[in-house]
């Protein structure tokens, strides 16, 4: 028998080899716990179901409590990346993302957590956690997402391995032991999963919770997702039109419809008619906003040869606009400006800028619109009339006329110049209130909703002065199709694109669904149930900007809010949510958002008194924009230069440009 080997002492003293350096007394058994580390914290379950986090970098401070699973926490894992900071607990109740820096805030602040993931149902307990690659063509529904943004985690229980996708916060596969009677183990007591980034494939090993038997499964997660992946909806939608009028749309009846309405081998010249009348632009320099595949239709043929005229050259050299919206350190967050717009506190409710970027329109709930100069100077002008709360206004493509629409049950539209109702629907023609009402098709019509259905109304706005009988309206209008949600309930956002020829109009319904039109169709052609927690309050749409330029493709994602669930990032292609933002607080009061003009950036008012920014192609926020005295309730970028606009609950705009 071989004597233990002896090894000498290195002579140095105790504290110089090892410190202890915090000691925590856990009420239930800390024997066989999990444990995890990264390069700043340490983190451990404290009692069973609180989740401990001790800083390195800062051992002075105060250990982090994260309290939230109601069950003993039997996994635990940190994210790849320094910034932000992420953990991912597992019990099994609830599998919790938590942002640490997040955390933290809310910590000084008083706050004893902040849960940051989903709460899956889960009857079984989790038993590891571990990053899947897997990829990007396969996950959200193949849309083209950059691999670096699709980020997957391996979810081991006792009877499943799940695959969660971290962007949208969705189940993308379940691999369920019982469904594969060859398995030796049915039934897991442990579980550990690996994979391999080359070949893609995932090796896991099981021990059986009944039996002494030890398994190890090769498992090819590209093979588990496409076998359920759920089908498209058929032929994929598209912003973007693909094809002619119908003569049976609803569109036909608009202006000069015969002459769109022609053969699909000879529909190139309502392409070039379409950019005659300036919709969204593509230049010669071409921006990705995080898709890379290759356009599948040529019918969106670029205008490149943009002349400058005298007044824009004018601005430019007074840095109020620029030919081409600057895509380099464009990002607006220095507060420049703050400004009431009633002497009495009145909510901003909505908010648009014109097309060209010169002018502010904005609704208030005292009843008035106003409109302001996009740099928040001079003063205002008015338009009164309606006798409640402004809901929607809208600017129309030309710049020329204002659409209002008032929870007074009615809609107005308004000559900017003159400050005068050119037409009304009253009480008289509207049965049910108004949630939104907006220009579509490049002015062609009015869309609005009432109650649980869509209106189509074409329109005439007599410009003719007669000083004698001016008070008399004579404008007119015809509703040409009407159409109600599949599940009756009202509408609660209404968003279709007016800057170029577009069949397709997105709706959000109280009952949580997501329902998309097809007016050249004049059908439904698709219906998204439970698209939230809660009813949608709105739809953002990436309308683009005549100043910039976006990858076709591009325009077929649009962003949905609802209170208390975040944002969601979906492709109109695959009817799938892509991502999710949930970094800012938003429970009571219904705070707006806005896509940026390049596509990058998505902002977001909150009830922190903080306007938020995400980069389109990461969860997690990029900036804070503090200033405000209120929360947030709509923000608006300008189109044509790099400004952003928030308004608060208090009445009062804040203007922020680069820094």
């Amino acid at each position: 028998m071989e004597e233990p080997l002896e090894i000498a002492s290195t002579g140095g003293c105790e504290g110089d080899i090892v410190t202890e350096k915090y000691v925590v007394d856990s009420k239930a058994c800390a024997s066989h716990v999990q444990l995890a580390c990264s390069a700043q914290f340490c983190a451990f379950p404290v009692g069973g179901s609180q989740l401990g986090l001790w800083d390195c970098r800062a051992p002075s401070r105060q250990l982090l409590i994260l309290k939230g699973h109601l069950q003993a926490i039997t996994a635990i894992a940190f994210g790849n990346r320094e910034a932000p900071p992420l953990i991912c607990s597992a019990s099994q109740d609830f599998v919790m993302v938590w942002n640490l820096e997040v955390c933290r805030e809310k910590a000084v602040q008083g706050a004893s957590h902040v849960d940051m993931g989903t709460q899956p149902e889960a009857a079984r307990p989790v038993l590891s956690l571990s990053p899947c690659p897997l990829p990007h063509r396969l996950s959200s529904g193949s849309t083209g997402l950059s691999s670096e943004n699709t980020r997957c985690l391996w979810i081991g229980s006792s009877t499943e391995l799940f695959i969660f996708n971290l962007a949208n916060l969705e189940m993308e596969a379940v691999l369920r032991f019982k469904d594969f009677r060859s398995l030796s183990v049915q039934v897991a007591g442990s579980c550990a999963v690996t994979s391999e980034t080359v070949n893609l494939k995932a090796y896991c090993v099981l021990t059986s919770m009944f039996e002494s038997t030890i398994a190890v499964l090769e498992i090819h997660p590209a093979a588990l997702v496409s076998s359920q992946q759920r089908p498209g909806p058929g032929k994929a939608l598209s912003v973007l039109a693909s094809s002619c009028v119908l003569p049976t749309s609803p569109l036909y009846f608009g202006t000069a419809g015969e002459k769109r309405n022609k053969p699909a081998t000879q529909k190139q010249p309502a392409v070039r008619r379409a950019v005659e009348d300036k919709p969204v632009v593509f230049h010669t320099k071409v921006r990705s906003s995080g898709y890379a595949l290759a356009p599948h239709m040529t019918m969106f043929s670029p205008k490149t040869n943009i002349k400058t005229d005298a007044k824009r050259s004018l601005k430019c050299e007074k840095n109020y606009k620029c030919e081409e919206y600057p895509l380099e350190n464009s990002l607006p967050s220095r507060l420049s400006k703050q400004l009431a717009m009633a002497r009495e506190p009145a909510a901003v409710s909505c908010m648009q800028y014109s097309g060209n970027g010169q002018w502010l329109a904005c609704g208030l709930a005292n009843h008035l619109a106003l409109v302001l100069d996009a740099g928040l100077s001079g003063t205002p002008a008015a338009f009164s009339g309606h006798d409640g709360a402004v809901s929607s206004i809208c600017w129309s493509h030309d710049g020329k006329w204002l659409l209002s629409a008032s929870r007074d049950r009615t809609v107005r539209a308004w000559a900017v110049r003159r400050k005068e109702v050119m037409l009304l629907l009253g009480r008289d023609v509207l049965p049910r209130p108004v949630q939104a009402a907006q220009f579509y098709y490049v002015d062609s019509f009015i869309l609005l909703s009432c109650g649980p259905e869509l209106w189509l109304l074409k329109y005439h706005l007599d410009t003719r002065k007669d000083e004698l009988q001016r008070y008399k309206l004579k404008s007119s209008y015809k509703v040409v199709y009407r159409v109600s949600l599949s599940n009756a309930a009202d509408v609660t956002s209404l968003s279709a694109v007016n800057g170029f020829y577009s069949y397709i109009a997105l709706t959000a319904g109280r009952d949580r669904t997501l329902e998309v039109f097809d007016f050249n169709a004049g059908r439904s052609a698709a219906v998204i149930a439970e698209a939230h927690s809660r009813p949608v309050h709105q739809i953002c749409q990436n309308t683009g900007s005549s100043f910039t330029t976006q990858l076709p493709q591009a325009y077929n994602l649009f962003l949905t809010t609802a209170l208390g669930d975040g944002i969601g990032l979906w492709d109109l292609r695959t009817l799938r949510c892509e991502r999710r933002f949930q970094g800012h607080p938003n429970r009571c009061n219904p705070c707006g958002m806005a896509l940026s003009p390049c596509g990058r950036f998505v902002a977001c008012g909150a009830e922190d008194r903080h306007a938020y920014l995400y980069e389109l192609g990461s969860s997690a926020f990029y900036r804070r924009l503090a200033g405000h005295t209120d929360t947030i309730t709509t923000v608006a970028f300008n189109p044509a230069a790099p400004q952003l606009v928030t308004a608060t609950l208090d009445g009062k705009l804040q203007l922020f440009l680069p820094e």
